[in-house]
């Protein structure tokens, strides 16, 4: 691996090779799963779809990534990323088949359900670079790999309308979703034939048991079964709002079986975990397998406030634009991509933050920038002047796009053969915070809406403080023949 603190991201050999490999399969899985969302306008047109039926499709593209993360997490820990992230791209691809290919709402809206999968890709690449990078880069490499790939959003709406219209006709849109598949067919040949899971000579550490995170205590088990529960209760909120008191796509019959699917899910989910970590309750771990899960909910809970606040921005914020100052769509849209469009940037700077500056200094200072940035979005108004807002949104976009790369910057330091599972659940609380922010937002103003936002950044600011450690500049993990092999940080 390269010894220096510098990444050479303009070469094309070794890790940085991997980095790029890497970065263009999440910006395909993003592609993917944000395909549908410029092309809905000519989808409505030729499918008849009504207003409704359209916030369907929307609710469905992220419900089943919440869960996708989960397994996808526990997947590459047990085959490794070059295997996982090559048949996620083919299956992605073969959905966008299906989708393209729909005959009614009703397959439309199964395929998008499923095309949530796709979501799930960003956590692959986060072990495959914990694998080829040090600590010392592992910041600025995840934040690139995940800054760069992120914008496979903006990929699909600049390039996919146009494609649309060289085909023409009724069925450009079709022909448009089925590129983004022919794409993600062929790189998942490219992918898997162009990289390894870990360098020349470097081991590859697998979980000791699959199903569930391993976890090192009593407290940690009840911590494990609490952290849990959020995962679950998005999806109920997501079946509510399909259910007949919103959408009204799901009847009061069909809204309830969710509900008790979901309750059985998370009490076998519950049983899972038991069976996996029972050996805590009989015997103490030894200290060289511990680690604490504590972490882990700390960085869940800020990466809820960071990418989840985000999502929940980029949704409401052309909206709260053309109301507040009068603009145009276009206008509106214009200043609101200010917000995404930074992730670009900032997502690789949190992480360089962390590794020049520490990785507790740097999420601590985030956090704050979050409370200040989210407390002054909640004073806008129609008698500030559009110039001044915008520079409060930059502002605020600045610490949420920078806390993203800042979590991720600690995720592979935790536990490195758990690191797959680890980075699954707290991308899920991504996910999670944006269904969380999100339906606060029907309930109450935008101002308090921002507030919320603020408290929960105010609470994961305390939280770093109190609770947030330091990763350790080494990290140990024990071989199958029992062997220890300790792995520079």
């Amino acid at each position: 691996m390269n010894a220096s603190n510098s990444i050479k991201i303009f070469s094309f050999s070794g890790n940085t090779r991997i980095l790029h490999l890497s970065w263009i399969a999440f910006f395909i899985t993003f592609v993917i799963w944000f395909n549908h969302a410029p092309l809905l306008a000519a989808m409505r047109e030729t499918m008849g779809l009504t207003d409704q039926q359209i916030k369907t499709l929307l609710i469905l593209n992220v419900a089943l990534t919440i869960p996708a993360r989960i397994i996808i997490g526990m997947l590459v820990d047990s085959f490794g990323p070059k295997r996982i992230y090559s048949f996620l791209l083919m299956v992605s691809a073969l959905l966008c088949f299906g989708f393209a290919l729909a005959k009614d709402f009703e397959q439309l809206a199964l395929m998008r359900f499923l095309l949530g999968f796709s979501g799930a890709g960003f956590v692959i690449g986060i072990r495959m670079i914990s694998e080829w990078y040090p600590a010392r880069q592992a910041g600025i490499a995840q934040g690139i790999y995940g800054g760069w790939g992120n914008i496979g959003s903006a990929g699909a709406a600049i390039s996919l309308p146009t494609i649309a219209l060289l085909f023409g006709g009724d069925d450009g849109w079709r022909y448009a979703i089925a590129s983004t598949g022919i794409l993600a067919f062929v790189y998942s040949f490219i992918y898997y034939f162009s990289t390894h899971d870990t360098p020349k000579g470097s081991t590859y550490f697998k979980p000791k048991k699959s199903g569930a995170l391993e976890i090192s205590s009593k407290k940690d088990f009840i911590l494990y079964l609490i952290m849990n529960l959020p995962m679950y209760a998005a999806l109920g909120v997501l079946a509510w709002k399909l259910g007949p008191a919103n959408i009204g796509m799901l009847d009061a019959g069909v809204t309830n079986i969710i509900y008790a699917v979901l309750t059985g899910i998370y009490a076998f989910q519950a049983f899972r975990m038991y069976q996996v970590n029972a050996h805590v309750f009989k015997t103490e771990v030894p200290e060289i397998e511990r680690y604490q899960f504590s972490q882990v909910a700390i960085l869940n809970l800020s990466y809820m406030v960071t990418f989840g606040s985000e999502l929940a921005i980029i949704s409401m914020l052309p909206l709260y634009f053309m109301d507040t100052f009068q603009l145009s769509p276009a206008q509106a849209g214009l200043v609101a991509s200010v917000f995404a469009g930074l992730n670009l940037i900032m997502r690789p700077a949190g992480g360089w933050f962390s590794d020049k500056y520490g990785r507790k200094r740097t999420l601590v200072v985030i956090m704050f920038g979050l409370i200040i940035g989210y407390g002054l979005m909640s004073q806008i108004n129609a008698s500030w002047s559009l110039a001044m807002a915008i520079v409060v949104t930059i502002f605020c976009s600045l610490f949420v796009n920078a806390g993203n790369g800042a979590v991720f910057a600690v995720v592979p330091l935790i536990k490195r053969r758990l690191t797959g599972q680890i980075a699954g659940m707290t991308g899920a609380y991504g996910n999670v915070g944006g269904v969380t922010f999100l339906t606060v937002l029907s309930f109450v103003s935008a101002e308090i809406f921002f507030l919320v936002i603020a408290g929960a950044a105010a609470f994961v600011f305390l939280a770093s403080v109190v609770f947030l450690k330091e990763p350790s500049d080494k990290m140990t993990e024990v071989l199958p023949d029992g062997t220890v092999q300790v792995i520079e940080t």
